[in-house]
């Protein structure tokens, strides 16, 4: 990837580019990321000049920490685990993601510590039947009442885990997601799963266009490619959720 270099990074500075685009932008490059710092770093060192620091009296500095607006962020979150079923998983199947084996240990990891926080596990799975015409442009996968369908049995679900199908790329589309989300109260979804470049970045664009936060773990997705995952995770990086859900009126 080309590099951004420090002139566009201080124009971009200057005209008051969000620090997360800038931060996801310089992030692509380890030079672009040093020279970032250097910039913060020299702007810092501009504007104190040669003041010294002043300590505030107790009671000024008490004043000025009671008057600073408390910053508000996502507070429900859900872990959302994406196709990661047997048909995806499983060596040899027409439509095996080869990467997403190699996710399991991490996303089970996570998943324990989701439960062990009392988040909710939702499983979202890939299901179709026989007559689908999804199956006039891919081979036939995930038939509705086979084991293809369900999910990696190392990644069986909990008791208390949710589980919702789902017949196209994004989660949300023709399923019950929506609706369990809003009796979760949920406002954070930590997206995990596979295609990273197709169903995970399909349901990440439908999450952010409702208003929550979209957090996409790196060791617990899986796509294609490594350069598919790459673009997809920057590409979302870039895009804020609309009206995000934690900032409306409760």
């Amino acid at each position: 990837m080309d590099r951004f270099g420090k002139e566009q990074l201080l124009q971009m500075i200057l005209h008051g580019t969000s620090p997360r685009i800038i931060d996801t932008v310089a992030g692509l490059s380890p030079a672009d990321a040093q020279d970032l710092v250097e910039l913060r770093d020299g702007l810092t060192d501009v504007t104190l000049g040669e003041v010294a620091p002043v300590v505030p009296r107790a009671t000024l500095r008490e004043r000025l920490l009671a008057s600073k607006p408390r910053v508000r962020r996502p507070v429900r979150p859900v872990m959302l685990v994406l196709d990661m079923i047997q048909d995806h998983l499983t060596p040899g199947k027409p439509m095996e993601v080869p990467r997403a084996r190699a996710i399991v240990p991490a996303l089970q990891h996570r998943l324990d510590a989701a439960r062990s926080k009392d988040i909710p596990v939702i499983y979202v799975c890939d299901t179709h039947s026989l007559d689908d015409p999804d199956f006039h442009d891919w081979p036939v996968h995930a038939v509705e009442g086979t084991a293809g369908a369900d999910p990696w049995p190392e990644l069986a679900p909990h008791k208390r885990d949710h589980l919702i199908r789902k017949r196209t790329y994004s989660a949300f589309t023709g399923s019950d997601l929506g609706s369990l989300l809003d009796d979760l109260s949920a406002d954070e979804i930590i997206l995990t799963g596979c295609l990273t470049e197709i169903g995970v970045s399909a349901t990440a664009h439908d999450a952010l266009q409702r208003g929550f936060v979209v957090t996409i773990p790196p060791d617990a997705q899986a796509g294609a490619s490594e350069i598919a995952e790459q673009v997809t995770l920057i590409s979302l990086a870039l895009m804020p959720p609309f009206e995000p859900r934690y900032l409306r009126k409760r």
